[in-house]
């Protein structure tokens, strides 16, 4: 019996940028190894796959309201909640989930008051290298150089922070025999490269299916006034392995399959988190419903005639998933000569198989 669950591994190439910028590239300590690695985390590839999705079907990402509480003492507001309308319409809280869980201080008089949630439907890991040994960081000073720029100038603070006088500043430079530039040093920043890979999971029951189960008997995942613009809206009622739900209208489906497709497999780290940016260009693609099947696929292996560790990429057709490899795999992976349109065939494996699943009559779809 088939599984209900569709395991997709991306292989990239990514080359002289930094993944987030809060406190620099973000790194782990790999201890086979001793080496740090960097990484980008889950939340960020999810962030960016959706941020694609809703690109392609030129829409916006739902609204969310930022709460803030002003403080009794007279200080700073200070932060509260962030709210999300938890509705399925918008494909980026279909796809990515939400949770709801109203405070007394920001409740309103007609709000319901029960705690919805809605797990994702896709399960994203963090993108990390294919192997300890074929990735890294490096280190980069920079400048802010406006030297050779001529509205650009130099202004010089005396001890009480007062800009001073042309003359004065020309008095005191002459004195100390010295020039100030018109550049400023920047720290140094840690720059991530080499091969990198992330995982998904798709759980095709819950991909479209909107869990309507009462209160009494669990977790529902919309309220009622919710639920109700969903019907209005054309969703089905049906049930799943996990009771009763609503499913989205194939006509609604079919538009949102192709852009999730495009978003799985073509998405870029575009959003403020991240500097110098690259274009991670994708080499390979392993697709099957067995988890172990992808994990084979796209692999490294250590080799056996060096005295030193040293690791190899590899792309193994015989692992039991379907593989696409592109043209930019020749340039890392010895052997391997992809095809312009192996994205697009990609593209095609995942569209029809979430076509194909019986989103309506569930019940006869086995969990795994």
């Amino acid at each position: 019996m088939k599984s209900p669950y569709l395991y997709l591994r991306g292989l990239k190439h990514v080359e002289h940028t930094v993944f987030c910028v809060e406190d620099g590239q973000k790194t782990y300590y790999e201890p086979q190894f001793r080496r740090s690695q960097p990484f980008s985390s889950g939340q960020q590839v999810k962030r960016s796959i959706l941020e694609r999705v809703v690109n392609e079907l030129h829409q916006d990402l739902a609204p969310v309201d930022f709460l803030w509480k002003v403080d009794k003492k007279g200080g700073a507001p200070k932060e509260d909640i962030a709210v999300q309308p938890c509705d399925p319409t918008y494909p980026d809280q279909l796809l990515g989930g939400y949770m709801k869980a109203s405070s007394k201080s920001s409740k309103s008089k007609d709000e319901e008051s029960f705690v919805v949630k809605r797990r994702s439907p896709l399960s994203i890991s963090a993108m990390r290298p294919l192997h300890p040994l074929l990735a890294g960081t490096d280190g980069e000073k920079g400048t802010f150089d406006r030297t050779n720029n001529p509205n650009s100038k130099v202004t010089l603070l005396d001890q009480d922070g007062n800009p001073m006088s042309p003359e004065e500043m020309q008095e005191y430079l002459e004195n100390l025999d010295k020039q100030l530039p018109k550049r400023k040093f920047l720290d140094k920043q840690t720059r991530a490269y080499g091969l990198f890979v992330y995982d998904v999971a798709i759980d095709l029951r819950r991909l479209f299916s909107v869990s309507t189960i009462p209160l009494q008997k669990g977790e529902p995942e919309v309220y009622d006034s919710i639920k109700e613009k969903l019907q209005e809206a054309g969703w089905i009622e049906s049930e799943n392995f996990f009771g009763p739900c609503l499913v989205c209208p194939k006509d609604q489906r079919d538009k949102i399959i192709p852009a999730i497709a495009e978003g799985l497999l073509d998405w870029q780290i575009t959003s403020n988190q991240s500097r110098t940016f690259s274009l991670m260009e994708p080499l390979a693609f392993a697709m099957a419903d067995k988890a172990y099947a992808v994990a084979g696929a796209i692999r490294a292996e250590l080799r056996e005639d060096v005295e030193n560790d040293q690791a190899v990429p590899r792309i193994d057709k015989e692992a039991g998933a379907d593989v696409f490899v592109t043209l930019p795999a020749s340039g890392y992976i010895k052997g391997e000569y992809g095809s312009a349109d192996s994205t697009e065939k990609a593209k095609e494996w995942l569209i029809t198989r979430m076509q194909n699943f019986d989103y309506e009559n569930q019940n006869s779809v086995p969990a795994s």
